[in-house]
């Protein structure tokens, strides 16, 4: 299991290696979950995005839509007990990030990002670049368990 900063979000829209991740370990079993307001956020910041990649007939909505397969987005209810400590973590950062900070804890699992505001802050944190070496151990955890 993974939190996923909006940053994950955007990849997986804009990029095939996210999108693949994504698609190949959820098959698998493994589950991943983002903040709601992470999809917001996405939202917000594709169209330009988009725009700059000569994409002009990208629809967002669909596309994060479609991303809800894989992904489960959570309610700030689910992880509001943990918004205090998540803000002391971030102090002079970008605090706005306690979302996906302060859902981790909710969920017992890591962080992935390239959000480089996350790392020291305790949180276990996973870049894309490296997240396949925890999913390959969190479908292997998902099958062994579904065989018991």
């Amino acid at each position: 299991m993974l939190v996923l900063d909006a940053n994950i979000l955007i990849r997986a829209v804009l990029g095939q290696r996210v999108a693949d991740l994504l698609g190949n370990y959820s098959a698998r079993g493994v589950r991943f979950h983002s903040p709601s307001a992470c999809f917001a956020e996405a939202a917000d910041y594709l169209p330009s995005l988009l725009e700059r990649k000569g994409r002009f007939d990208a629809r967002v909505d669909s596309a994060l839509g479609l991303l809800q397969r894989f992904v489960h987005p959570v309610n700030p209810e689910s992880y509001a007990l943990f918004e205090s400590e998540a803000r002391r973590r971030l102090h002079r950062r970008d605090e706005g990030d306690w979302l996906v900070l302060a859902l981790a804890p909710a969920m017992n699992c890591p962080i992935w990002t390239e959000d480089m505001d996350f790392f020291g802050t305790g949180a276990s944190i996973w870049t894309t670049s490296r997240t396949e070496i925890f999913l390959k151990a969190g479908a292997r955890s998902s099958v062994s368990e579904g065989e018991e």
